[in-house]
């Protein structure tokens, strides 16, 4: 990557500079390479003579020019040129940007990734939705983001492990139980009354019809035994339709992991048994207390109450308890809601409890949706009067609109989804715009006449128009991009970037023809166009979209 071939000509050219005292000795801040907005100004930028004026006591404009002066040649590189107040602007050679279609043409499906995870272990854990109701639109956005990071990891070297993790276990499937009990007598004539925290869903109404309709008056009698058939079969009808609505996004997992089978599997034992042999519980109010105040948390939590009964807490340091020390995992990525704020200090202090590396469990926070439909926000279904599911907006918009459109922004903020604006066949619909791009190249392929056969790498030096170059330089970034979204965990760049890439397409296809020209621009450009569609597709897979022939 042209990124980390400039990292080594500055790191090369500040040694080179302090060795002949043109700089005093002292240790680089952190490199910054970007792409300049301006192209005027190079291909890529460095700020870095600006974070080292202060220690070398010189004026960053100096020494941006004292490492102009040390860097050395390098193939790809054309020129290096200083800019106010202290800028080093780097340009591609022209020649070896060209190259890289046949690189890019050579590699296929593979070109963009790397092996920067070295086989480390990643567990990315999303979704995790209660088993009590159906998936709504805020779990989608959690669910695209994390199977989009999923695939970056891979591609960029992890061991990847996608988990969704079944609260199956506690009250508030004791909850789901009741209120499905209600419902399915209900359904049957009989009165019954819904429990104060009951599940009031039109889907409960619909689900105790459906097992009124199958069973009959089986489970008329209010028996514990009863109760657990109920829960049983409501969670598994609920887990069945959670699996559909999340594959009809294109989201599936490797492991659905039960709450319960921390209980069953004494795991949960182990976990609170090696907290307290550390010496990080108290019990107190008849209780037992996790003392995570004395470890970074701002308060202690109850991990038993004094019923007996363990709180989600518990589980959940039994479920990280299997995480790190039972499966070994290298790095947990969990992806939550914005309303879990509050719980990751506590997590962090449960790392340290458990005698676990806390930089090895990350988050990410995945703030709310707002649906937008004819200048208004949509709050309930229009067909049930209830919560809007990701059922109902795949149905409007399709699923590859709710994958850009839910990934195009940063998870910790918030985004309005213009549901008008998603179902347009039209430019200025970016899902539309990208997979036109991709269709459009397989058109153009189509139609290639068999006169026009094989390839000449020579024939790349005719491709020297600015949109020819552009479309070159972009694509050249792909696995930049690939690599910056998997270290920093921000997968919303691909959509960024893949939208830039299809710009230039068809800026380049508005004004240059690929057939019926000379025969060896026309062959060049047709590699320039197999290069293009290379890249679009291995980026809409990442972010798990279709790749359409024909629109």
């Amino acid at each position: 990557m042209i990124i980390k071939i400039i990292e080594e000509l500055l790191i090369g050219a500040a040694d080179s500079a302090q060795k002949t005292g043109k700089l005093p000795r002292f240790t680089l801040p952190e490199l910054a390479i970007e792409w300049p907005q301006n192209l005027e100004h190079g291909d890529y930028a460095s700020s870095l003579p600006l974070k080292m004026a202060r220690a070398a006591g010189l004026d960053p404009y100096q020494i941006a020019e004292i490492l102009r002066e040390e860097i050395e040649t390098a193939e790809e590189i054309e020129s290096v040129s200083v800019a106010p107040p202290g800028f080093l602007n780097f340009k591609m050679d022209s020649s070896w940007m060209r190259s890289q279609i046949q690189e890019i043409l050579s590699k296929g499906e593979t070109f963009g990734n790397s092996d920067i995870g070295l086989g480390q272990t990643v567990q990315v854990e999303f979704v995790s939705v209660n088993p009590t109701g159906p998936i709504h639109v805020g779990h989608g956005r959690g669910a695209i983001l994390g199977s989009t990071l999923a695939n970056l990891l891979k591609a960029t070297g992890h061991n990847v492990q996608k988990e969704y993790y079944i609260n199956d276990a506690g009250n508030q499937i004791n909850n789901f139980a009741r209120s499905l009990w209600v419902r399915y007598l209900q359904s049957l004539g009989l009165e019954a009354e819904m429990p104060e925290e009951g599940y009031l869903g039109q889907y409960m109404i619909n689900l105790g019809e459906e097992i009124a309709n199958k069973y009959g008056e089986k489970f008329i009698k209010d028996e514990p035994t009863n109760l657990e058939h109920i829960a049983e079969i409501g969670m598994e009808e609920m887990l069945y339709n959670i699996r559909n609505d999340l594959s009809e996004v294109n989201v599936q997992f490797d492991k659905w992991f039960s709450e319960k089978s921390l209980f069953e599997s004494k795991t949960y034992d182990k976990a609170i048994e090696l907290l307290k042999q550390n010496g990080h519980t108290a019990e107190r109010e008849e209780a037992l207390w996790f003392t995570g105040s004395l470890l970074g948390d701002n308060r202690d939590s109850v991990l038993v109450r004094r019923t007996g009964a363990p709180t989600y807490f518990a589980s959940d340091i039994a479920y990280h308890y299997d995480k790190f020390i039972k499966r070994e995992f290298d790095r947990v990525i969990n992806i939550w809601g914005a309303d879990h704020q509050g719980h990751v200090p506590r997590m962090n202090a449960v790392m340290e409890a458990l005698g676990v590396d806390e930089n090895k469990l990350e988050f990410i926070l995945v703030q709310l949706v707002t649906l937008k439909k004819g200048g208004s926000t949509l709050r309930v279904s229009k067909r049930t009067g209830d919560i809007l599911t990701l059922s109902e907006v795949i149905e409007e918009v399709g699923a590859d609109s709710c994958r850009y459109f839910f990934l195009s922004r940063s998870p910790d903020s918030q985004m309005d989804f213009d549901m008008d604006l998603a179902k347009k066949e039209a430019p200025e619909n970016p899902v539309y715009y990208i997979q036109y791009a991709y269709a459009r190249i397989a058109s153009i392929l189509r139609d290639i006449p068999s006169s026009l056969s094989g390839t000449d790498q020579s024939y790349g030096k005719l491709l020297v128009e600015p949109e020819e170059e552009n479309l070159i330089r972009q694509m050249v970034r792909f696995p930049e991009v690939i690599e910056s979204s998997a270290k920093t965990l921000e997968p919303h760049h691909l959509t960024h970037y893949t939208l830039s890439l299809a710009s230039d397409f068809h800026e380049f296809y508005t004004k240059h023809r690929v057939l019926g020209i000379e025969d060896n621009l026309s062959l060049a450009r047709i590699d320039l166009i197999k290069a293009t569609q290379t890249v679009l597709r291995n980026a809409l897979n990442l972010m798990g979209m279709t790749v359409p022939e024909k629109m």
